[in-house]
């Protein structure tokens, strides 16, 4: 049964990491997916050029130096694509046995956040201050380790051709897997990062093969809890107010609505060209609150215009589009699983992010993926990236 499955191992190079002997006709850097690649840098370049406009002159926050976050921005960029090029190396199969130890101390690090080591920025109490101004949101990794475990559990069966399609009791397992850093996160509470890990959920059950009674399930099971998140008081009242403001812009336009009216009023006076880059009276008279993080698609609508933002959201396309061949050219249900958790993850995440700036999503604190300034989000989603490229480099090598 092994050697016809369609998931089976031995169709592959002896793993070596994605470094492993490969033929000069087909070296790893022919098998690296450059327009992944470029279209995750052009996004990432222009992230720190946004980042730049919106806090050159945030005194308050740069603590004089218009560069503050610039460089900031920059150098996390830099070990992002650093571990982007180790997860390359190390290649996703290797990591897959290293799963259950990087699991446990996602989950370790979450639970953190909930001692008197956890600090609140932002409005968020989702932080762990690591000192010297550097703080971690360990949420962000917790969503690459939910991808990771839930793939690892999903696969094994089918990947040994054991299975056609993981059983219920290997998809329940995978579920308390997913669960567990998802209540603590819930209890911080960080709204935004759960609604991220139940896409993800999704995302990857539906690769698994799983039954639709499974997916069925979890929507209806999602509907009743986030009636009970409400009823039962989980929520802090600030997140309650801004899906009352969602609902009804009218309601609170100078509280819980600000921060929605201002983004849109900037995004709509960016018109076709936009104002240009560090000309945007929105951005400069910082009416729009956090913008160099959650907010930051403001800036592109104000000062780079419709072109400006449409760019952006075309190279997040690239992002998803090479990330779904990915998914598709794979034969190992591991990567399969793996790269369609993070397509998951990266389209819902820039739908919310966008959608928010626009007034079609509530307001939930969430990162633009490779834009918005923010150290443990940059580092997550290049890890992403690895995690996509070393699936591409470990395809099954030509006859």
């Amino acid at each position: 049964m092994a050697g016809t499955n369609n998931f089976s191992v031995s169709r592959y190079a002896p793993d070596r990491g994605a470094w492993g002997r490969l033929t000069a006709r087909d070296s790893m850097v022919r098998r690296l997916d450059w327009p992944l690649l470029f279209s995750s840098i052009a996004l990432s370049f222009l992230g720190s050029l946004l980042v730049w406009s919106a806090t050159r002159n945030r005194t308050e926050l740069n603590q004089g130096d218009p560069y503050y976050f610039l460089f900031r921005h920059v150098l996390n960029t830099g070990i992002g694509i650093a571990l982007m090029v180790g997860t390359i190396w190390l290649g996703h199969r290797t990591l897959r046995g290293a799963v259950p130890v990087l699991y446990g101390l996602s989950v370790v690090l979450v639970l953190l956040v909930l001692t008197p080591l956890g600090a609140t920025i932002n409005g968020a109490h989702a932080w762990i201050v690591i000192g010297g101004g550097f703080s971690l949101q360990p949420s962000e990794f917790v969503k690459i380790t939910i991808i990771l475990g839930m793939a690892m559990l999903l696969a094994a069966k089918v990947d040994a051709g054991d299975q056609v399609h993981p059983d219920h009791r290997t998809v329940a397992k995978s579920l308390v897997i997913a669960v567990v850093p998802m209540v603590i996160v819930m209890l911080m509470p960080d709204l935004g990062s759960v609604m991220v890990m139940v896409v993800i959920v999704l995302g990857v059950l539906l690769a698994s093969g799983a039954s639709n009674r499974w997916i069925f399930g979890l929507i209806g099971a999602g509907v009743i809890g986030a009636v009970a998140v409400a009823a039962l008081g989980v929520l802090d009242q600030y997140q309650i107010n801004r899906f009352a403001a969602f609902a009804n812009p009218e309601l609170d336009p100078a509280g819980a609505g600000y921060n929605t009216n201002q983004a849109r009023i900037a995004i709509g006076s960016g018109g076709l060209y936009g104002a240009g880059l560090f000309n945007g009276h929105q951005t400069t008279g910082q009416f729009v609150p956090e913008q160099q993080t959650d907010f930051i698609y403001t800036v592109a609508g104000e000062e780079l215009g419709f072109i400006g933002g449409a760019t952006i959201i075309a190279l997040l396309g690239v992002v998803l589009w090479r990330a779904c061949r990915i998914a598709r050219e794979t034969t190992e249900l591991y990567g399969t699983i793996v790269a369609a958790g993070i397509i998951a993850w990266f389209a819902f995440q820039s739908f919310e992010n966008i959608g928010m700036t626009l007034g079609i999503m509530p307001v939930a604190g969430l990162p633009l993926p490779f834009v918005s300034y923010g150290g443990s989000s940059m580092f997550a989603v290049w890890v992403a990236i690895g995690l996509l490229q070393s699936i591409r480099v470990q395809r099954p090598l030509a006859a």
